[in-house]
């Protein structure tokens, strides 16, 4: 599924854990401040640990914690990207929600937007030939890795050449947009995709950066 660029470096600057309480609470309530303090709880736990602690622990807690629902059922419209607060606060998402929520926690926890990518992918459900689109978060331990896939079909954490079910399309993350497998490149992942766009402003005004 290609390669990636880059290693860690610090936390998002601009996280306000308060702003984001007060934007949870707004929403959500109180039973969506109670998910959002038990993700600062793993925040904490997972700080300071190595990185393959850090990927199992966020892919387990988004799995745990969001059911897997159709975007026309949560959101009334058939392809919503949803921030981390409000899938969070909703308890519900699909693919992409998983995979956003994913990336920015491990960003928080210090792994630059270099190692990681989101994945488009068609995917073959079961053993069905015919395939869905779908949406994966992929970690790159160096430039030449295949990455190692976060996805809420399959649970467990494993390298792309396992995942012969899925398809790569493109990827993208803060820092650029990749074709296929591509390791370079090819456009601003803002100016390529309104969804992505969206998230980034709804996340700034929430608190998250």
């Amino acid at each position: 599924m290609g390669a990636g660029l880059g290693i860690h470096s610090t936390p998002t600057a601009a996280f306000d854990p308060q702003r984001l309480r007060q934007s949870m609470q707004q929403q959500y309530g109180q039973a969506g401040l109670a998910i959002l303090e038990e993700w600062f709880a793993l925040l904490q736990q997972l700080q300071n640990q190595d990185i393959q602690t850090k990927l199992r622990g966020v892919n387990d807690f988004f799995n745990r914690h969001i059911r897997w629902v159709d975007d026309i059922q949560v959101w009334g419209e058939e392809d919503f990207w949803a921030t981390p607060l409000e899938a969070m606060g909703k308890g519900q998402g699909d693919c992409e929600d998983y995979s956003i929520a994913k990336y920015i926690t491990l960003k928080q926890l210090g792994v630059t937007s270099q190692y990681l990518r989101m994945i488009y992918v068609r995917a073959r459900i079961g053993r069905s030939q015919i395939t869905q689109a779908h949406m994966v978060l992929g970690y790159y331990s160096t430039p030449d890795a295949q990455p190692l896939v976060l996805d809420n079909i399959v649970p467990s954490i494993t390298p792309a050449s396992q995942r012969t079910d899925l398809d790569p399309l493109f990827s993208f993350n803060s820092d650029g947009l990749w074709a296929g497998g591509s390791s370079e490149s090819r456009a601003d992942p803002l100016a390529r995709l309104s969804r992505w766009r969206s998230v980034i402003e709804r996340m700034q005004t929430q608190g998250f950066i």
